[in-house]
């Protein structure tokens, strides 16, 4: 596969409006696959490191949403005070990634099958069996029987804090967590830590529709963000809410300059 070909897959995976150049180094590299320079524009691939060229598109995909994060934030920012580090790959990027890697193999130009390997294929659904699901549902009901124990930690008149610290040694987030996930019903086919993400949500709808993202294949990371991008889509859209806000805002600076109001009246009565 050469050069143009890989960038006229990367252009119809997903549009940008900034030119880029894809060059294959021709070498072989053991810290990175590929690399991206934001100021040219330009993805290198060591393809060197690479059998096939699945592998190959994989890490041009990869390159290739640095790319449209950086265009994305020129297009809001400008590169003067806040120029992109094509180094970072937080929730955003992997968000971006899981997106792009998707429409890659929804057009052929990517997969993962595991039908070329029954080895893999029989591993992976014992792992997810015996063990992400499994350890799901055992999580679940630790989280049931710590909701129990901590309504008997009030009768008793036990800091439940202190039964966590001390009894069960328990760190506290980890504690929150099983506890959130006890609370509500969530399928555990999906293992413990996507579970944890599921539970965040408070409508049961938002709840169902994540783990029906997680079993169409999208990662814990694309499901955050894209939970994130539709909350933001709700709040921008939603004018009740927006005026709702603001009348809370409102509210909290009245009372707080009323009290000042009041504080500055008595200093003055009293002098």
């Amino acid at each position: 596969m050469d050069n143009e070909r890989i960038k006229e897959i990367l252009l119809d995976i997903a549009p940008t409006g900034i030119e880029f150049t894809v060059t294959q180094t021709g070498k072989e590299s053991k810290r990175v696959n590929g690399l991206y320079s934001p100021d040219t524009h330009e993805i290198l691939l060591h393809n060197k490191n690479f059998k096939t060229d699945n592998e190959l598109v994989y890490t041009a995909v990869h390159e290739y949403t640095h790319h449209l994060l950086a265009e994305e934030l020129l297009n809001t920012t400008g590169f003067a005070n806040k120029p992109y580090n094509a180094k970072v790959h937080n929730q955003a990027f992997w968000g971006k990634f899981n997106e792009l890697i998707k429409i890659a193999e929804e057009k052929g130009y990517y997969k993962i099958n595991l039908e070329e390997s029954p080895e893999l294929k029989e591993l992976t659904e014992k792992i997810r069996k015996e063990y992400l699901e499994a350890n799901g549902r055992m999580m679940q009901e630790f989280g049931k029987l710590l909701i129990q124990a901590h309504e008997l930690c009030k009768k008793a008149n036990i800091r439940y804090e202190d039964y966590l610290d001390r009894v069960l040694q328990l760190p506290r987030n980890a504690a929150k967590d099983i506890t959130r996930v006890g609370a509500v019903e969530v399928d555990p086919s999906i293992g413990f830590d996507n579970m944890k993400v599921v539970a965040c949500a408070k409508k049961k709808d938002v709840r169902e529709a994540m783990v029906k993202d997680f079993e169409d294949g999208n990662s814990p990371a694309g499901v955050r963000e894209m939970m994130k991008r539709k909350a933001a889509e709700a709040k921008t859209s939603d004018p009740l809410q927006k005026l709702e806000k603001e009348k809370s805002r409102l509210e909290k600076t009245i009372r707080q300059l009323t009290e000042r109001l009041e504080y500055v009246e008595e200093a003055i009565a009293n002098l």
